[in-house]
């Protein structure tokens, strides 16, 4: 008997964490389906979106590294705020097998922001490390929050083409993320209603890459350090925001945040949110 499902890919793909997440919501939703993970090279990657397209099982993917920008020309469609980001994380089979693709990392991204972009600020500035393809929703959706954006990568040149493309004409900065590694004076505006974000948008600091070399005198009075890596959970970016007495949020934030629009769909429904403790304790096994 046939059974519905849907599945990640990417290279490597072992450690992610969306099976455990989609199949959560789905045993909570009582839902005859499944959520699986499966390994899909770069030169795979047209072979595996043909086999599915023919298989009406197969309800999509989540696309994760590295295929979130080489996966667009293989689709049918593509959703408006997926062109403006210029990568694919969710592809999405209709009932005649066309695929179109979505981004749901910006929306994923900006939840766990969202009493804090509720409220009214003299200004907004975010620095932003790193260039890749979850930088280019995070630019996206924060540009359209009205952030000053400083966006930081090893070559200063990608990330000023960068903010060119997604938000143009715009007094954004882009600098080498080597200046952030070293201790500055630089007297930051503490008055009240500045809201300052500091994201780790790269790979750094994840379980097997290089660590990621930040100061935290660089982060404003107030600020909020965002970590996308979700290996280790707890990273030295986030250990050394903590020390510096800041707000924090984890990665797993966002990755359940943009699971739960991706969910939506897959299954034609939004997912229960009401146990994200019980799902976090047994994705982290706490």
């Amino acid at each position: 008997m046939s059974r519905a499902y849907a599945e990640v890919i990417g290279d490597p793909i072992a450690q992610s964490k969306s099976p455990a997440i989609h199949n959560f919501w789905l045993g909570e939703l009582a839902i005859d389906a499944e959520y699986r993970a499966c390994h899909v090279t770069a030169a795979g990657l047209a072979d595996y979106l043909a086999a599915r397209r023919g298989d009406a099982d197969w309800r999509g993917c989540n696309v994760t590294m590295p295929h979130k920008q080489a996966v667009m020309p293989l689709l049918d469609a593509i959703d408006p705020l997926a062109r403006r980001v210029g990568a694919v994380n969710t592809v999405v089979r209709g009932a005649d097998g066309g695929l179109t693709g979505y981004n749901t990392d910006v929306p994923g991204f900006l939840e766990p922001l969202g009493t804090l972009l509720a409220g009214e600020h003299l200004f907004r500035m975010a620095r932003v490390l790193g260039t890749g393809g979850a930088a280019r929703a995070i630019v996206t959706g924060l540009a359209g929050h009205g952030f000053v954006l400083v966006l930081a990568g090893r070559d200063p040149g990608k990330a000023r083409a960068l903010l060119d493309e997604l938000d143009p004409g715009k007094e954004h900065h882009a600098v080498d993320i080597a200046h952030f590694a070293e201790a500055t004076d630089f007297a930051f505006d503490d008055r009240e209603g500045c809201c300052d974000l500091v994201i780790n948008a790269s790979l750094l600091g994840m379980t097997g890459q290089p660590p990621l070399r930040f100061d935290w005198s660089h982060a404003p009075p107030g600020s909020v350090a965002y970590d996308i890596v979700t290996s280790p959970l707890e990273t030295e970016f986030l250990r050394g925001a903590k020390a510096a007495g800041l707000r924090t949020i984890d990665g797993l934030a966002m990755l359940i945040g943009q699971a739960d629009y991706a969910f939506a769909h897959f299954f034609g429904t939004r997912p229960p949110r009401g146990r994200d403790a019980e799902l976090r304790r047994r994705i982290t096994g706490a």
